[in-house]
């Protein structure tokens, strides 16, 4: 199979979906990598890394796009890349397709198949392509929420794990899946008071089990959320529901009862955003405020630490991006059910029943292709 590399394009987002190691371990099982000079760059791997790995580097996108029978990506195509895809090619990457309506249009018009990082589940239901970016979201909302905290950039001027003699920041964290036991997990270790809601009984007492002292556990309901926002100084958002909008746990009204400078970082805005006043910010111009309130939502907050990403994502689609190059996408999606949770549209017809709810769409049954 031709596999294509493309640069990524998204503003500051300095990921690469393949990185040497992994072109080596395609191309030694007979499949050709093309990948489009400089893609990763920013992640800290030189074209000559990915010659030597046997990738055969190409100068622009048209071409890889033109090329490729699957192409593998970090983030989703974005408007000037959708004319590039082609009917029948295999997209593998991030799409979060129910947080945006003219991608999902894009690529149902596209006739391209479109199999998503974030919606390949296990039988546990676990999330193994998102839960490594998830992790490192996780980790950066506290690196980020505590640095927006400072009062030169307009947060509260309260320093995460206070001094001996001052109380440290209150921490509160909406979820205690990926994102939250991580957040949870350094937001502890800076020694803040840390409080992680959930709706499961039975993720609270595991957490209960393995966090320090600092950490407290929760259940997740709209009156608490009321109350411990009054005096949360950092409250992150890290509520996903896998192939859907995320709910609004924090909304409009509630940012009356923060106190000004609270800062408010959405790790779910890739999927609409749990928290209603929040919308997609970039690296470039990550925060805006309302009613007094710091809001942090880049949409691809691991594209700030991209060697880092690159490497944790590689591991992690790999496996499958060798099933998909080795058998097809149908026979690897026929065989494996995580891959076949993964795809969202087939030629022009959505088969992810979330994203078909999210804007009113068709929903065609997966078993129609397979």
């Amino acid at each position: 199979m031709i596999i294509g590399v493309p640069k990524e394009i998204k503003n500051n987002e300095n990921r690469v979906a393949l990185t040497p190691a992994g072109t080596q371990e395609l191309v030694k099982r007979g499949h050709s990598v093309q990948v489009q000079k400089s893609a990763g760059n920013g992640s800290g791997f030189l074209d000559e890394d990915y010659q030597k790995a046997g990738a055969t580097l190409i100068d622009n996108a048209a071409e890889i796009f033109h090329n490729a029978e699957m192409i593998m990506k970090v983030k989703e195509p974005i408007e000037q890349e959708y004319k590039l895809i082609k009917k029948d090619q295999l997209v593998f990457t991030y799409f979060h397709f129910a947080s945006y309506e003219p991608l999902t249009k894009a690529m149902i018009e596209s006739g391209a198949t479109c199999l998503a990082y974030e919606t390949v589940e296990r039988n546990d239901g676990s999330l193994p392509l998102l839960i490594p970016m998830s992790e490192v979201a996780g980790r950066m909302s506290i690196q980020e929420g505590a640095k927006y905290l400072e009062k030169p950039l307009k947060g509260r001027g309260i320093l995460l794990g206070g001094v001996p003699g001052v109380k440290p920041a209150k921490v509160l964290v909406l979820g205690g899946g990926v994102v939250g036991t991580n957040a949870a997990k350094i937001a502890a270790g800076m020694g803040a008071d840390v409080t992680i809601l959930d709706l499961n009984l039975t993720r609270l007492r595991y957490l209960d089990d393995v966090m320090p002292k600092n950490v407290h556990t929760m259940v997740s309901n709209e009156y608490t959320i009321r109350e411990l926002i009054k005096d949360s100084d950092l409250i992150i958002g890290g509520v996903l529901v896998p192939g859907a909008k995320a709910p609004k746990l924090i909304t409009r009204d509630m940012l009356k009862s923060m106190r000004p400078g609270t800062v408010l970082v959405d790790v779910a805005v890739d999927q609409g955003g749990c928290i209603e006043t929040c919308r997609p910010t970039t690296h470039e111009d990550p925060t805006f405020i309302i009613d007094d309130v710091v809001h942090y939502c880049v949409a691809n907050m691991p594209g700030a630490v991209p060697y880092t990403s690159t490497l944790a994502l590689t591991n992690a689609t790999l496996p499958y991006a060798i099933r998909l190059a080795g058998q097809g996408w149908k026979k690897a999606c026929q065989d494996n059910l995580e891959l076949r949770l993964g795809l969202n549209v087939i030629q022009g017809e959505v088969v992810y029943k979330a994203v078909a709810d999210a804007f009113s769409l068709p929903y065609t049954d997966v078993k129609k292709f397979l």
